[in-house]
């Protein structure tokens, strides 16, 4: 897990990192765009050599035609200027939530990357009331649903399009506001976006990259979180921590499962001297744990690459070659790869929720947890009777990990031909990216679940007189959790803490493995 955000993030010639995406989706960093002579003469270069085809009256999708199946529609140079209006205001048809400001500001750090490769034909101005967007907070309200993922994000990227031409609404300083209204406050005049700076805009995969590299960064900790847990579980079920011993896995040898192996060894401190064992061989959701995390963590690398490799994309259509003068008409707004990595992910981390689920499961089983009380309770034997401990817990991240399963479905596969049958073929990245964030947050609330009672029961073994001292990395873990969730010994109610458990792991609270 990357913990070091960098100072500035600079949109220009070089390639970000899933990492600048989300430190510029969190705050966590500034945002400047390339300044250097070459670089901006480079952008406005692209601009001119379009205004060049206009004065020839060349033929240019989008520019000097109609949009999708209507390029075959010319538009007259009298009415070129207005065309980008057009585009962005008939795709103002977003329904559903609306992105949060995290994921908004992803999409504007994902979309300003793309145009920052100096290919798209847009003006250096552009690029910087984009990053000035970032820079003062300014976050265009963008509708989640209503983008197919190719000719990429059409619609939602259309409020980003607007705003900036000071149309629609925007959040700012916590209100919800007129783009007109900002501007106006700022002393900016709204762009009027030229001949083919809306398409530049919206025929991109922004949407679904910016949240992509959300999803990646969330399933990451996720990943050192979920083993985490699976070790404070070994020491509440007493398992047997022989089954990540490092001889063992040099048989299999798959990294990241080997990483997983690793870092259980590292917190239950394998080489001290081992408990008694209740069984030789711990259910599966104990001993196979490095083989479910490890499918995750050996997926990662490949995941980046495709997350990466579309954010440093030049992703829309068509492409403008300022250089040589060339005009590139083709499809890199299909979101293929992230549709693709999004579904995966999602059933990646499905997994860590039923892996997660079937632990807490038995820590509640008095059938299975060797000894600890019913349900996780801590009442004392005069109020046992009355009290249910983690019972409806249990149940809650039941229905949690259900929900996480059935959203596996794939997106990618359910292509709709749409637009006169022009976009015939289409990624749904932006579902799949929409559906891997639901299946994080669904077993974000498992983990955090499991984490509460995997605690709880460390405590109660703790109170036994022969109770061996916890490994030192689950020691700190388990007095850190103490200091925010009391042991439960009566009966409360636990939604309270189980959502400061998930601000936790919003905030990657808890230092985990390097």
């Amino acid at each position: 897990m990357t913990t070091h955000a960098p100072e500035a993030v600079v949109f220009g010639e070089s390639p970000l990192a899933i990492e600048d995406v989300v430190a510029v989706a969190q705050r966590q960093a500034s945002t400047q765009v390339q300044a250097d002579p070459a670089y901006r003469e480079r952008i406005a270069r692209g601009a001119r050599f379009l205004d060049t085809l206009l004065d020839k009256e060349g033929v240019i999708y989008g520019v000097t035609t109609g949009y999708g199946d209507s390029c075959v529609v010319a538009v007259p140079l009298e009415q070129v200027e207005a065309l980008p209006q057009h585009l962005y205001t008939f795709h103002g048809c977003g329904l559903g939530r609306l992105l949060d400001a995290p994921a908004t500001r992803a999409v504007l750090a994902a979309r300003l990357r793309s145009l920052s490769h100096g290919v798209s034909g847009v003006r250096l101005e552009l690029l910087e009331r984009l990053q000035a967007f970032l820079a003062h907070d300014i976050l265009p309200l963008i509708p989640q649903e209503g983008s197919v993922g190719a000719s990429g994000d059409l619609t939602p990227l259309s409020y980003v399009a607007a705003t900036l031409s000071g149309e629609r609404e925007v959040l700012y300083q916590g209100e919800r506001r007129s783009a007109a209204e900002v501007h106006q406050q700022l002393g900016w005049q709204p762009l009027r976006l030229r001949p083919k700076e809306a398409l530049a805009l919206m025929n991109g995969t922004a949407v679904m990259t910016g949240l992509a590299c959300l999803a990646f960064a969330r399933a990451d900790y996720l990943l050192q979180l979920a083993t985490r847990i699976t070790a404070l579980n070994v020491i509440a079920l007493q398992g047997n921590p022989e089954h990540f011993d490092e001889r063992l896995f040099a048989a299999k040898p798959h990294p990241g499962q080997t990483q997983v192996a690793a870092w259980l060894r590292q917190d239950l401190a394998i080489d001290a001297p081992l408990p008694p064992l209740h069984r030789l061989q711990d259910r599966y959701s104990l001993r196979c744990a490095p083989h479910v995390l490890g499918v995750l963590a050996d997926s990662l690398g490949w995941l980046r690459g495709f997350i990466e490799t579309e954010l440093n994309s030049a992703n829309d259509n068509p492409i403008i070659d300022g250089d040589a003068e060339r005009v590139l008409h083709g499809g890199h707004f299909y979101g293929g790869h992230i549709a693709f990595a999004m579904d995966s992910l999602k059933t990646l981390v499905a997994n860590v929720a039923d892996l997660l689920d079937r632990q807490l499961a038995l820590l509640v089983d008095t059938r299975y947890n060797h000894g600890l009380p019913s349900n996780l309770s801590g009442a004392p034997a005069a109020t046992a009777m009355i009290n249910h401990g983690f019972k409806a817990v249990q149940i809650g991240a039941s229905a949690w990990t259900a929900e996480a399963l059935k959203l596996t479905m794939p997106a990618s596969v359910f292509s709709r031909s749409t637009e006169c049958h022009n976009q015939d073929k289409v990624s749904m990245g932006t579902i799949a990216a929409r559906d891997a964030l639901r299946v994080l947050e669904l077993t974000e609330q498992v983990a955090a679940a499991t984490l509460l009672a995997a605690n709880q029961g460390v405590w109660l073994r703790s109170r036994s007189a022969d109770a061996p001292p916890l490994p030192p990395a689950l020691a700190q873990m388990h007095d850190t959790l103490l200091g925010d969730f009391a042991p439960l010994i009566e009966d409360r109610a636990l939604e309270g803490e189980l959502r400061l458990c998930l601000q936790r792991i919003g905030a990657r609270h808890w230092r985990l493995h390097a």
